[in-house]
Parts: structure tokens; sequence; C-alpha cells
């Protein structure tokens, strides 16, 4: 089980985001991990951890999606 949880900056980002029609599939996906995450047994899938490591690795995504990107890191297994 992993002791990290979304914070509440992170959930609220994450909220935004779906809720906005200009947010791109990779945002919309990782705001999806990031509040499947508020509960405190969730953890991140390794599909998700690949794809937030590879947000994370390039120049070409924004502040935001980065942002979601370390929350759903923090989620992973093995995480500490």
């Amino acid at each position: 089980m992993s002791k990290n949880i979304s914070s509440t900056r992170t959930t609220k980002i994450a909220v935004k985001t779906l809720q906005n029609s200009t947010s791109s599939s990779i945002q919309k996906s990782l705001a999806g991990s990031v509040l499947s995450q508020v509960s405190p047994n969730k953890t991140t899938s390794k599909k998700m951890a690949v794809k937030a490591s590879e947000v994370l690795n390039s120049f070409k995504y924004s502040k935001t999606t980065k942002s979601l990107a370390g929350s759903v890191l923090e989620q992973a297994k093995g995480n500490k």
C-alpha cells in the first residue's frame, strides 16, 4: 500500500485538466491517474509510470503536464 496520496493542489489541477476541453490526451490520462490515487490504497500501474517518466524526460510538455506526471510517479510502487 502506498503511503503517499495525491495532494489537494495536484488533485485540483487534475480536476481542472479533465474539465478543460483543450487538455491533451496525455494530460487527461495523467489527471485520471492522479485522481484515482486519492485513496491511499491505490498505486500507479507500470504502464502509467512509464508514460509519466517519458513526459518528465521530454522538453515538449508543459509545466502542468510535468506536475501531473510527477504526482503519478510519486504514487508508483516501491517509491518511498
